[in-house]
């Protein structure tokens, strides 16, 4: 039993720091019953005006559809791009690989102000700055990183002897690749792409560098109506995007717990 109290008290502390960093980002929700005109909690009874405002505006709505479209196709870029890079590296197995996987994390380390900085001096040489296309390509980029740790992560637990006997088995490089080793990193990949996608949805830096007054995605929406009015709709908004990031991540969990069922069954 003593041994088993240390680890109680850590689980203990490590659900207080959550909830200390997790239930303040809850608060939105019962402000987007508000029946003020204003942030503020629910003053006589809880009202969904500010629903159907949110639901009956075109700005909002498009900027939606943008953000949903821009995070989808940078994703699938990230995806497609990470997930060759980390099995390349897994194939090589070398102090190059190495070396490469450090480079690709690099935009987790350089500070978003100073990627979106360097971006906008290359778009403007390139003629990128106000169009979809620099915003997708630059989220794809900060998206790689997501992308190649999970599938690194599941390619550590693939055996290489696996495909090496697909090889001699007479299995060309492509059918080797979809179906021995992607199948075996999928859970790695949906990680990834789920990381890389959410990281774009809620990305505001670099939309306001490169997007200019042309794109409106749904965080440069908030951070302009933040700036102008305190409406309450923004309430609304960050309801729905805590909601949806939570069903991401509830069925990311779910494939992953069916996927285990299903490497258990004989």
């Amino acid at each position: 039993m003593n041994r088993l109290q240390p680890t109680g008290i850590v689980a203990a502390l490590a659900w207080m720091v959550l909830s200390f960093l997790a239930l303040p980002a809850f608060a939105v929700i019962p402000i987007s019953f508000t029946d003020t005109r204003y942030l503020a909690m629910p003053q006589e009874e809880l009202s969904l005006q500010h629903w159907r405002a949110f639901l009956s505006s075109s700005a909002w709505l498009g900027s939606i559809w943008q953000s949903l479209w821009i995070a989808t196709v940078s994703t699938l870029a990230a995806v497609i791009a990470g997930t060759l890079c980390a099995v390349g590296c897994w194939r090589i197995a070398s102090g190059l690989s190495e070396k490469v996987r450090g480079i690709m994390i690099l935009p987790l380390a350089v500070p978003t102000i100073v990627y979106a900085l360097g971006l906008y001096r290359l778009y403007v040489d390139l003629d990128l700055v106000g169009s979809a296309l620099g915003v997708v390509l630059a989220h794809a980029v900060t998206g790689l990183p997501y992308v190649v740790l999970t599938v690194s992560a599941s390619l550590s637990n693939l055996d290489p002897r696996l495909e090496q006997a697909a090889r001699g088995l007479g299995a060309s490089l492509g059918q080797t690749l979809r179906y021995v080793i992607v199948p075996n990193i999928v859970p790695g990949v949906l990680s990834g792409a789920i990381f890389a996608f959410i990281h774009s949805w809620d990305e505001l830096v670099v939309v306001i560098f490169i997007g200019g007054r042309a794109l409106f995605t749904l965080p440069r929406r908030m951070w302009d109506g933040i700036n102008d009015n305190l409406d309450p709709v923004i309430a609304v908004v960050a309801t729905g995007m805590i909601l949806f990031t939570l069903l991401i991540l509830t069925a990311e969990l779910s494939l992953r717990a069916r996927r285990a069922r299903q490497e258990m069954k004989p």
